[in-house]
């Protein structure tokens, strides 16, 4: 079931994957790691990344770890009434072309994402077939699919398809 704050989080997502600089061998997302309050059902998003925002051919997902200071995380962490999710605006891929650790991988082996929630699957322009969500779905991780932003979310990578 989807909360309002699920909403707003997309959305942020959705800004996110139009910062990505479009390139011909990939897509362009965007991403938010969010703290939900469980007492106050509110949402705040504590990190937001894209595609290629950090050097080293980064994924959206990835780069919100990245960027997650480790004594903000000890600390959410350590509250019980805290629920970090991971918001992206494609599902998180299973397989990497460049050899690089696929970002579902990065969200089982962070080990505190109970939850994703996704705008799209990934097309299949360059991995015949995700696996990500599958793979988190059966490690005990709920994955929630927003269609509702599946033409947004495709929004930023329009010139793939042309």
């Amino acid at each position: 079931m989807a909360h309002a704050y699920d909403h707003e989080m997309m959305r942020l997502a959705l800004e996110q994957a139009h910062q990505s600089p479009p390139v011909e061998s990939s897509y362009c997302v965007g991403a938010v790691l969010a703290a939900i309050d469980k007492r106050t059902n509110t949402a705040t998003a504590l990190t937001t990344g894209f595609s290629r925002d950090l050097p080293g051919n980064t994924h959206a997902e990835e780069c919100c770890f990245i960027k997650l200071p480790e004594d903000q995380k000890a600390q959410l962490l350590a509250d019980e009434n805290t629920a970090l999710v991971m918001y992206t605006t494609m599902e998180p891929c299973g397989f990497r072309l460049s050899g690089k650790l696929p970002c579902a991988n990065l969200i089982l082996n962070a080990g505190y994402i109970k939850r994703v929630v996704v705008a799209i699957k990934e097309p299949p322009n360059f991995v015949e077939e995700c696996t990500g969500a599958q793979l988190l779905q059966d490690n005990g991780i709920e994955v929630l699919f927003l269609d509702e932003y599946a033409e947004a979310a495709r929004e930023p990578f329009k010139h793939l398809f042309k």
